[in-house]
């Protein structure tokens, strides 16, 4: 039997440990949120680990699955031509401190781009490239292929964006720039004019640079189009993503085959001096024929260079692959790409719109015509 003063003590010890409890769980909390803050603002894993060259197994000889069966729900293994080294160089955290430090995107890190070390590092042409996503990282559509972020009101823009990022590419000395940006369906303009007076200002810092812009379809607004076209660009790139057949299966309802399609023929009848560009994902289950007639489609509408790249699912909420193309495969589509007549064709696993060698190349097309 618990006596008064016993009683009476056990009532403040209780006290005393319900406080220690509640100061030491406050303290913990604020802790946790001071580390979490601290790792948040600082290096990422990638830039604690160092790069390797891994042993390359002999592709053919690779013996795993390449296409997923219909009904099956496990995700294909990741085979060997698709691993890449880890991202590393002075360069590369040049770039990447500097973004952080003026609140800048890219769809390089945005969208997971498997070649970031190498566009950012220099890599084997010496061509050093970057690719920054404009207007925020936040996009109005939702295509079930991209890890970009969704809403249907984003923040608003950024004034000072043109400005900061013309300056933050007049500082890393790189030689081509793409600035691409996320689909703004909530402005009347859908952005282009915010696009367009950043192209002027890195224009105005560096004649020299070449630009690339790659951009939304504008809800096929021509009047966008042309302030995209007429703002001092060298290469207007919008990207046709997949096959028609799949295009309301695999992009935004907002996005269209044939409006793409009519978006980059109009242009390049704006400024006849332009590049043009486009993009095909493969991997998505479409037919050798259905991507034969995508790119003759894309030659009619006057686009003159494309890339042909591996679809690779950026988390497990969007899109399964449905095949692995192989490198062999991906060399055929280069090989008829050039038969076609495009420009230039860059098709391979790891190739995306924003390619390096692609750049490298389109670099030097646009030297000789200046």
């Amino acid at each position: 039997m618990i006596r008064g003063k016993d009683l009476k003590y056990s009532a403040v010890t209780q006290h005393i440990l319900l406080n220690v409890r509640h100061t030491f769980n406050v303290a913990a909390q604020d802790k946790i949120e001071e580390i979490r803050q601290r790792l948040a603002k600082g290096p990422s894993f990638q830039d604690f680990v160092q790069n390797s060259d891994l042993p390359k197994e002999e592709w053919k000889e690779y013996g795993g699955d390449l296409r997923r069966q219909k009904g099956e729900n496990e995700r294909l293994r990741l085979p060997p031509w698709l691993k890449t080294a880890i991202p590393m160089g002075k360069n590369f955290a040049k770039i990447k401190n500097q973004l952080q430090e003026l609140k800048l995107a890219t769809v390089c890190e945005e969208a997971r781009c498997p070649n970031i070390g190498e566009c950012w590092g220099g890599g084997e042409h010496g061509t050093q490239t970057a690719t920054i996503m404009l207007m925020g990282d936040t996009c109005t559509r939702g295509c079930r292929f991209c890890s970009v972020k969704t809403a249907r009101n984003p923040q608003p823009l950024d004034p000072l964006e043109p400005t900061n990022t013309a300056k933050a590419i007049a500082s890393w000395g790189l030689d081509y720039i793409v600035l691409t940006s996320v689909d703004r369906d909530d402005l009347s303009d859908g952005g282009s004019q915010h696009i367009a007076e950043t192209v002027k200002e890195i224009k105005l810092r560096n004649p020299n640079i070449f630009v690339e812009c790659l951009v939304p379809d504008f809800r096929g607004e021509l009047s966008c189009v042309k302030t995209i076209a007429t703002s001092g660009l060298d290469v207007y790139a919008h990207n046709i993503e997949t096959v028609e057949k799949l295009t309301p299966y695999v992009r935004d309802r907002r996005a269209n085959y044939r409006q793409t399609l009519h978006v980059l023929k109009e242009a390049k009848r704006f400024n006849k001096n332009l590049i043009t560009k486009s993009s095909i994902m493969l991997g998505l289950g479409e037919t050798d024929e259905e991507v034969e007639q995508t790119m003759q489609d894309l030659r009619e509408a006057g686009v003159e260079c494309l890339t042909l790249g591996q679809y690779m699912q950026p988390t497990k909420r969007h899109l399964k692959v449905i095949e692995y193309v192989t490198p062999e495969k991906f060399k055929q589509w280069e090989d008829r790409g050039n038969m076609l007549g495009f420009l230039y064709t860059a098709s391979g696993p790891l190739v995306r719109s924003s390619y390096k060698a692609g750049e490298f190349f389109i670099t030097s097309i646009l030297k000789e015509r200046k």
